[in-house]
């Protein structure tokens, strides 16, 4: 979708009459998507506040909100200090998410296929190409892997997600970090794209053979098929709340300028290896007030009573003390 047709969507959802004052608008990042949309539906009797959220990905909400396109945007991908003070943004995590592995592997139960960093790399390097290759065998002795060609299959646009998925690649994998790099696009040497989380899942799906992160939340709520990953101490484990709050629980909040913490490849026998927190940005000088207000109660709502929903969909609520950090640093915000 084109950033002129998004800014129509949105428009759509304007303001017009005093008895909407209360509706807002986001756009921006897939993986947070159904936690946003879930808060809205549960949120909205009690604050009043309706949202249109738009998952056009995290490149296309920060765009969004540069322009004031929209009211807040969301991202995977943190922005850097100096890029927030020049675009008058302050920036603050929500909830905290990870990332899977989607597999199509015919005759293999995918939830018992296994996978580490590295081999991953080395599949959307184009350096293994075959679903039966030595290197994936070791990893699962006794499977009988076919002799298929892997297809991996990568987001098209500008996406947080590939941002946090590249930059686990990166960590554990040295020829990835030189030759590919970390960014919410990047030149893949091997695969296809698609847009979106569900252009991803759906090629992963249809294709025999196929390859491709996606945010959990968003696989636990289609059902599809996700391989264990071996985690930085070595321990292979199957996706699941548990192994995301083991990952979170180290994260180093004291010392993230921003809050731009990585949880990526975190030490912990139990630590899922591919987590990230996910970020909204909102002006400090806002064109409506009373519309940041709005988003500021929105998302004060969701951090005070949005727990519940957010673990339902695979998702880890920040802890209290990085919470009373984010409502604090809201002060920023420039709504009277």
């Amino acid at each position: 979708m084109s950033f002129a047709r998004i800014a129509l969507v949105l428009m759509a959802a304007g303001v017009p009459a005093a008895g909407w004052a209360e509706q807002i608008t986001g756009a921006g990042s897939t993986l947070a998507q159904p936690i946003y949309q879930k808060w809205a539906d549960v949120s909205a009797k009690a604050t009043g506040v309706t949202l249109n959220y738009q998952g056009v990905g995290s490149g296309a909400g920060i765009k969004l909100i540069e322009q004031r396109t929209v009211d807040f945007g969301a991202s995977d991908a943190p922005l850097q200090h100096i890029e927030l003070v020049r675009q008058s943004l302050t920036q603050f995590p929500t909830v905290i998410g990870a990332v899977d592995m989607a597999v199509n592997v015919p005759g293999v139960s995918g939830d018992a296929l296994r996978l580490t960093g590295p081999v991953i790399a080395d599949i959307y390097m184009g350096k293994i190409t075959n679903w039966n290759d030595p290197a994936i065998a070791k990893l699962n002795p006794g499977m009988k892997l076919p002799d298929l060609k892997i297809a991996p299959v990568y987001r098209a646009d500008g996406s947080g997600t590939t941002y946090v998925f590249t930059g686990y690649l990166a960590k554990v994998s040295p020829d990835f970090k030189s030759q590919v790099g970390v960014a919410k696009q990047v030149s893949w040497p091997a695969g296809q794209g698609a847009k979106g989380t569900a252009g991803v899942a759906g090629a992963v799906k249809n294709t025999s053979g196929g390859i491709g992160y996606v945010e959990s939340a968003y696989a636990t709520l289609n059902h599809l098929a996700v391989a264990e990953l071996r985690n930085h101490d070595g321990k292979f484990l199957k996706p699941s709340p548990a192994a995301f709050a083991a990952a979170a629980a180290t994260a180093d909040w004291a010392a993230a300028d921003d809050f731009a913490v990585d949880m990526n490849d975190q030490p912990g026998a139990k630590s899922w290896p591919i987590v990230s927190t996910t970020f909204v940005l909102v002006p400090t000088n806002p064109k409506d007030p009373a519309r940041a207000r709005a988003v500021l109660k929105y998302f004060g709502w969701a951090l005070k009573n949005g727990d519940k929903a957010a673990r339902e969909l695979q998702y880890i609520p920040l802890p209290a003390s990085v919470k009373a950090r984010v409502m604090k640093s809201w002060s920023a915000v420039a709504v009277q």
